[in-house]
C-alpha cells in the first residue's frame, strides 16, 4: 500500500474523515454548528472578505453569507468595509466571537489529548513524525 498512492488515498479518506467527526463532536449540541466554527476559524488573523471565505470553504458565496448571516446575529462576527474599494465586504470576529472560537480550540485540543495519551509512546512518534508530511498535502 506505501507505495500505491490509490490505496494509500483510500485508506487516509477515511481516517480522516473519522478524525474529522471525533473534532466535530466536542462542538455537537452547541448552537453553532462545525462548520460556523470552520468559518469562525478563518478569521482568526483578521479581517476577510465574503469572497475569500466562500473560496476557501468551497461553497458560494450566497451560501456563506447565509453563514456570515447567522454568525452576525449571533454576535459572533461584524462586517466591516474596505477602505480601499468600497464595493467590498469584509468579516471580521467580534469579541465574543474570539471567545467562542478559542473554547471551542481549547476543547477539541484537550479532547485529542485524551484520545492520544491511550497511545503507545511509539504511536505518539509516529503520528509525530507523520505531522510535517501531512502538512505538505494541505
Amino acid at each position: 500500500m506505501r507505495d500505491d498512492p490509490d490505496a494509500l488515498a483510500e485508506q487516509m479518506s477515511v481516517v480522516l474523515r473519522h478524525l474529522v467527526l471525533l473534532l466535530r463532536r466536542t462542538v455537537a449540541g452547541q448552537p453553532v454548528t462545525s462548520q460556523q466554527y470552520a468559518v469562525l476559524g478563518s478569521l482568526k488573523q483578521g479581517p476577510r472578505r465574503m469572497t475569500e471565505l466562500a473560496e476557501e470553504h468551497a461553497v458560494q458565496l450566497p451560501t456563506m453569507t447565509v453563514q456570515i448571516n447567522r454568525l452576525e446575529e449571533a454576535g459572533l462576527v461584524a462586517r466591516g468595509g474596505d477602505p480601499a474599494d468600497a464595493r467590498v465586504r469584509t468579516v471580521e470576529l467580534t469579541g465574543e466571537g474570539r471567545t467562542r472560537l478559542l473554547a471551542v480550540q481549547r476543547a477539541r485540543i484537550a479532547h485529542l489529548a485524551h484520545e492520544l495519551a491511550a497511545l503507545t509512546p511509539d504511536e505518539r512518534a509516529a503520528l509525530a513524525a507523520a505531522l510535517p508530511v501531512l502538512a505538505k498535502l494541505g
